[in-house]
């Protein structure tokens, strides 16, 4: 018997040793993948390029579903033709559908494939009960306190408006591409870009336009961003989650005076399939963008941070375990469900018979609205329930992966390292929506980044409250498309 146990602790000891040799083998090979590369040069941004973005949020152009407020809008577009005369000059320039906005500033090889930059005009409304929290009017463009205050400082003028000054600002110093450069600004992004985005995208497919990459607004430089890792990380979106609203409708025969309720009541069945769908969650998954974040964060992190992402063979049901805890990291490793209207019954005393709920789905890459739709009638296993989904123009598989070996990462990357050389960069997934859905297919690879750093407080002011940018912010923002077209269009 003592020779059973020396021999099962020898074992177990062996066991241990080689494990640990596992790990410090795949931590030793977990190298760093950031480029090293020397800041460049500041580019001098004007007060005036500040003072034009803080006059163009005074200006109230709010998405609605169903018009669009054309005095807005058209205020909006003679600002910019006033405001940015070289470049209305010297740039092709047409609208789509009135209120959306094409530039094309011709590149000197006819042989490169031009490269498109996107950004949206539009701004969603103000809760008419949070005026009063406003530190500064929602639509006043003050500059206080460092920064520019009001509605689209964050979503999205700063990106329409830093593209434009940055273009303007190679114009005078003489600078033309030799790649064709195209700026593309829809009107409606915040109700899904049908007769911006959408329209544009397809005069593009008409013209036969191949886009080397294509750029649109979406994630940020984070601070705080993970635990472990003291620097700030420049977030370049390779893909965003797709997007399926569900109606579940059930009907049953039975339905009554609420004094003599059946054992199985309409509200109760839909209410327990609910709560199939609350607990039973869709696989949580690392890969594809998230495991690409970790893999270049990783070798940036403390120990032992860094052998935990390192080893995600062994530690991914840990990482799982802590991802899960926060909803905005919860989102990134599995398809959510969100039961978001349940409605049924007429009278506090009477049984309906009829229960309708809807539910929406963001859908991890890899999944798709018919896998999706089938997982939730194998779950609810219900056929008094029918699942259909709704008829939203928002519904979509997820977007494509963009590569993170070709050209447009390695160029976003190389001036993400130049003009912000204090930050980590990483690729990372979009959980949101923006209007680079529309141009899949123009290019083979699109990603989604606005270059800007935030803390994570600074978040909920995106369609929030006292939504700001800072001045400084906002002056890299310039540094960094004047740069990036200069590193695009060698």
């Amino acid at each position: 018997m003592k020779k059973l146990r020396r021999l099962l602790l020898r074992t177990l000891l062996f066991t241990f040793a080689i494990l640990l040799g596992l790990i410090g083998l795949q931590s030793l090979r977990f190298s760093s993948r950031q480029i090293s590369l020397p800041a460049v040069e500041v580019l001098p941004v004007a007060d005036r390029a500040v003072q034009r973005f803080a006059a163009s949020v005074r200006i109230p152009t709010i998405s609605h579903p169903d018009w669009v407020d054309s005095l807005a809008f058209e205020q909006l577009h003679a600002f910019l033709d006033s405001n940015f005369v070289d470049l209305h000059r010297e740039l092709e320039h047409y609208r789509v559908n009135a209120f959306s906005r094409v530039y094309h500033w011709p590149g000197k090889n006819s042989q490169l494939r031009p490269i498109l930059f996107l950004a949206h005009l539009d701004v969603v409304p103000v809760e008419e009960s949070t005026r009063a929290e406003w530190q500064q009017p929602p639509f006043g463009g003050v500059e206080a306190e460092g920064f520019v205050w009001g509605r689209g400082t964050m979503d999205d003028k700063m990106n329409a408006l830093g593209m434009l000054e940055a273009i303007q600002a190679l114009l005078a110093e003489g600078y033309h591409p030799e790649r064709s450069v195209y700026l593309a600004f829809g009107h409606d992004e915040e109700v899904g870009g049908a007769f911006g985005a959408q329209a544009i995208a397809r005069r593009f497919r008409q013209q036969g336009i191949e886009f080397e990459y294509i750029l649109d607004e979406g994630l940020l430089i984070l601070e705080e961003a993970l635990p472990g890792l003291a620097a700030p990380v420049t977030l370049i979106g390779t893909a965003e989650k797709g997007y399926l609203t569900l109606e579940l409708q059930l009907a049953i025969e039975e339905g009554g005076h609420s004094s003599m309720p059946p054992t199985e009541t309409a509200i109760g069945i839909m209410s327990s399939a609910l709560h199939r769908l609350d607990t039973e969650p869709f696989p949580a998954r690392i890969d594809g963008p998230t495991a690409e974040l970790f893999r270049y964060v990783g070798p940036e992190m403390d120990q032992p941070y860094q052998a935990l992402f390192a080893n995600l063979w062994l530690f991914g049901g840990l990482l799982k375990k802590q991802l899960a805890a926060k909803p905005s990291t919860y989102a990134t490793i599995r398809t959510t469900t969100a039961p978001t209207i349940i409605s049924g019954g007429m009278t506090e005393n009477l049984l309906p018979t009829r229960v309708t709920a809807t539910v929406n789905f963001r859908i991890l890459p890899g999944e798709s609205m018919t896998s999706v739709t089938q997982g939730v009638r194998d779950l609810i296993a219900d056929p008094r329930i029918t699942v259909t989904p709704t008829e939203s123009l928002a519904n979509r598989d997820p977007s494509p992966v963009s590569s993170t070996s070709d050209f447009g990462f390695w160029v976003l990357q190389k001036t993400a390292r130049e003009v912000f050389p204090h930050t980590v960069i990483a690729p990372a997934l979009m959980v949101g929506g923006t209007d680079s859905r529309h141009y899949t297919g123009l290019a083979e690879n699109v990603y989604r980044f606005s270059p800007v750093q935030v803390q994570h407080r600074d978040l909920p002011r995106i369609h929030g409250t006292n939504e700001r940018l800072s001045v400084e912010n906002y002056r890299g923002l310039i540094r960094f498309y004047a740069q990036l077209i200069r590193n695009s269009c060698k």
